[in-house]
């Protein structure tokens, strides 16, 4: 096959496939800045798994009309210094949160349809910490 034909089949998005070992999956992916609502908590599933839920706060606008958006976030981090790291993050820490993003459709106790936005968290690092307030 000629050099040409070799580079018109690579580029050509329907004809060649990314390489990869798995099977394609649509996974969305979102990135949060913002300050910790609260300390982690850590929380036990109802299949017994524990994991860390936290709520980050994030602030987009100028001053006069500024708008907080709040996420809630979930963590898989087995019981250990990761953990234990994460759980000790003060309210109002600044954060930088990578996760997966994922869409949930229920009915709430009234019968309405609702949704929410999961993410689950891949990575997080600590941008700034509270500083303490002066007695």
């Amino acid at each position: 096959m000629s050099f040409l034909a070799r580079r018109l089949i690579a580029t050509a998005p329907s004809l060649a496939r990314s390489f990869s070992a798995s099977a394609r999956r649509d996974i969305a992916k979102i990135t949060l800045v913002g300050n910790l609502a609260a300390t982690p908590e850590v929380r036990a599933t109802s299949t017994g798994q524990e994991l860390v839920e936290y709520a980050v706060a994030s602030n987009s606008g100028p001053k006069d009309n500024r708008q907080t958006s709040w996420f809630r976030v979930a963590a898989f981090i087995e019981e250990g210094p990761r953990r234990d790291f994460l759980t000790g993050l003060p309210k109002g820490a600044t954060v930088y949160v990578e996760g997966d993003a994922v869409m949930n459709s229920y009915t709430d106790g009234e019968g309405k349809p609702r949704s929410a936005l999961s993410i689950y968290q891949k990575n997080i690092e600590v941008l700034r910490r509270p500083t303490p307030a002066a007695e």
